[in-house]
């Protein structure tokens, strides 16, 4: 593993080829096949422990600005914004985000609730991000990457600890652990609450209407559990729960009072989680072993608003505006590992799913909607000859609004020298529309039940989005420089692309977009950034092309650097201009990061995270957001003090000049804060 131990520089002479390669890391996510990052079928970058602990990073997306070609953004309401090669907007609805194998992909917006994930990032053993469409493996909605978080086994978190943290922009935190059992039967219990105010209130710039200030903040509260039972020699069994509430207000004070269009944004919004799940594992021989897997996921939101508009040109009445939402996923998925001859391996299985969703506001009805989807996968590993390797691999899919799609994906490795290898791969990956894309029907009602406005409108019927994606990528390792490094081309044609037509109806008898659904409609004078309704469509096609550079640097035991760099060029032809303006312009032309870490003698620690990036426009509801680049700083010392095993930290984020997240009024300064880290 990367995290695993190393051997000092003075003895690197004395270094076996065959000892440094064994120490090369071992990814699970790319074809659910454990296998050297070397041999893995597609890209990967690997954040590991000690890559978590260096960053000072609090928030789980933050780790992924460790990723080539990744973009990172807080939006508002307790939610992140991430892409990968661009065509990233509110939603993140083009990755698929795993937590121990289960899927938290929002059935509704296709959103990743990342506030809401009752998960501590203490207890997260390593992160496995596979660069690109791996629909072969995880099945729709794998499309641009996958996120596959491997949280830490009750064994790797005995005893107690406590962590405290404390900083500027109101950020506090307590987290509370206890591992617990022995023998064959062991536990892990984690509680947290947190606060946070995310950015700086006054903002003066731009346009006369954002000058003001921008209030937000959150409060996020979690209990988390795991049970591993060793059943026998052969067997296992894994259990874990978990529950979250989140509390997020925020509030706004412009100078100017003309935005009308922010009027309908709620000041607060009320959030619960809660997920079980259970996997039982078998090895039945040497050549075979198989899981059975099953969980539910319920997450609930609710978000009221009371808007007096008696006082407007046109006296309405009040406004009640209730955004409750409910979604809810139903799991069950068999995998089963074989190894046929010693050169040919594989991997099979099938899952099925029920998800629902529910939300007057956003539905126009109090319906439940829900449907139901099965696949199948299949992916074999052939050593073909000692230096070639070949991966093939596919999977079949019945979607609830798309029918069946199937995704293939070839793959092959050259090993040139030991430790240098060449892959060439092509696959194919499809996304499901979601329901909000397939039948949001978005409205927003008086309290008499009368008919204020309609934002959006249920599509016509919606084909899933289709990527192409080819790459040639060159894996390396210079042995005597202690180097990793791995250099992609990448080219990713998306068919189909989902995107709302904007302003699709400009009065009642407007049918000139065939593309629209014409229906009539209330229609008022206040509210002038919202004067007419977005409907969903197939829109036309995108295309990603570029390359991304990743390094992994470990002279010695004491100095550990990972580094990349991505450039990416990203076209469009989709029928709505604005589109075609915007998605361009939605991956960084290029971006680079670093974290170095220099451990120092009696325990102190040192580290920098430096960030590059250039302008990006954040597609809806983001802005046009300018370049910047951020550093952080981390000091920290580990000691023993009355029998207690210490980590205290002090942590300065972005300490150079502003920049913006996903909208411009969302302005990042400068911020410090300390923790505390307890065990025994």
């Amino acid at each position: 593993m990367l995290g695993g131990s190393l051997v000092s520089s003075a003895s690197v002479a004395a270094v076996s080829e065959s000892d440094f390669f064994a120490e090369l890391p071992v990814v699970l996510s790319v074809s659910r096949l454990s296998q050297p990052v070397q041999e893995a079928p597609a890209a990967v970058t690997i954040i590991d422990r000690e890559m978590i602990r260096a960053s000072g990073f609090r928030d789980i997306p933050d780790l992924l600005r460790l990723v080539p070609g990744f973009s990172v953004a807080y939006t508002r309401d307790n939610t992140w914004a991430i892409g990968y090669h661009g065509v990233g907007d509110g939603y993140s609805r083009r990755m698929q985000v795993l937590v121990d194998g289960r899927s938290i992909y929002s059935p509704h917006f296709g959103a990743v609730y990342w506030s809401d994930l009752p998960l501590s990032i203490d207890d997260i053993e390593r992160i496995e991000v596979v660069r690109g469409p791996n629909a072969a493996v995880h099945g729709a909605n794998a499309f641009a990457a996958v996120i596959n978080i491997i949280t830490k086994t009750a064994a790797q978190a005995q005893g107690s600890r406590v962590f405290l943290q404390t900083g500027e922009q109101s950020a506090h935190g307590l987290t509370v652990r206890h591992g617990g059992g022995t023998g064959d039967l062991r536990y892990r219990l984690t509680a947290s609450a947190r606060q946070h105010d995310r950015f700086e209130r006054n903002v003066n710039f731009k346009t006369a209407a954002d000058n003001g200030q921008y209030l937000e903040g959150g409060e996020t509260y979690f209990l988390n559990g795991r049970l591993d039972w060793q059943l026998s020699g052969a067997s296992e069994l894994m259990a874990q729960f978990g529950l979250s509430q989140g509390d997020w207000s925020a509030g706004r004070i412009l100078n100017n009072q003309t935005d009308a269009r922010r009027l309908l944004e709620p000041t607060e919004q009320d959030s619960r989680a809660f997920f079980v799940q259970v996997a039982y594992n078998k090895v039945e021989s040497a050549q075979r072993e198989w899981t059975l897997q099953a969980y539910y996921a319920r997450n609930r939101f609710d978000a009221d608003l009371l808007l007096d508009l008696s006082g407007t040109a046109t006296p309405l009445g009040t406004l009640a505006l209730d955004q409750y939402l409910l979604q809810t996923r139903s799991n069950i998925e068999l995998q089963v590992n074989e190894q046929w001859s010693p050169t040919l391996r594989g991997v099979w299985g099938g899952e099925v799913r029920q998800e629902t969703v529910s939300g007057e506001h956003y539905y126009g009805t109090g319906k439940t909607w829900s449907g139901e989807m099965a696949r199948v996968f299949g992916n074999i590993e052939w050593r073909a000859h000692e230096k070639v390797l070949l991966h093939a691999g596919a999977m079949l899919e019945h979607h609830y609004f798309t029918g069946f799609d199937i995704s293939p994906r070839l793959a092959a490795s050259f090993t040139v020298a030991p430790g240098h290898v060449v892959r060439a791969g092509v696959s194919r990956a499809y996304r499901s529309p979601t329901f909000f894309e397939e039948h949001g029907h978005q409205t927003y009602r008086l309290d008499n039940g009368g008919l204020l406005d309609v934002v959006t409108v249920p599509s016509t019927g919606l084909a899933p989005e289709r990527v192409t994606s080819r790459e040639l990528a060159y894996l390396g390792v210079w042995r005597k420089a202690r180097l990793e490094y791995d250099v992609r081309l990448f080219d990713d044609r998306v068919d189909d692309f989902i995107g709302y037509l904007r302003d699709c109806f400009d009065d009642a008898d407007d049918t000139s977009n065939a593309l629209c659904n014409p229906q009539t409609v209330l229609r008022t004078s206040i509210l002038p950034g919202r004067a007419r309704e977005n409907q969903y469509a197939n829109l036309g096609k995108t295309n990603a092309r570029g390359g991304e550079i990743q390094l992994r640097w470990r002279p010695t035991e004491k100095i550990d650097v990972s580094a990349y760099y991505a450039r990416v060029f990203l076209e469009a032809n989709i029928i709505d201009p604005g589109f075609n303006d915007d998605v361009p312009k939605s991956a960084p032309r290029n971006s680079a990061g670093l974290l170095a870490r220099y451990r120092l003698d009696n325990g102190w620690e040192a580290s920098v995270f430096a960030q590059r990036s250039d302008l990006i426009k954040w597609l809806s509801p983001g802005d046009d957001t300018d370049a910047f680049t951020r550093v952080d700083l981390r000091l920290a010392r580990q000691f023993k003090w009355q029998g207690y095993d210490l980590d205290a930290a002090l942590v300065g984020q972005n300490l150079g000049n502003d920049y913006q997240e996903f909208r411009d009024t969302n302005v990042f300064s400068r911020r410090v804060y300390g923790s505390l880290n307890i065990a025994w």
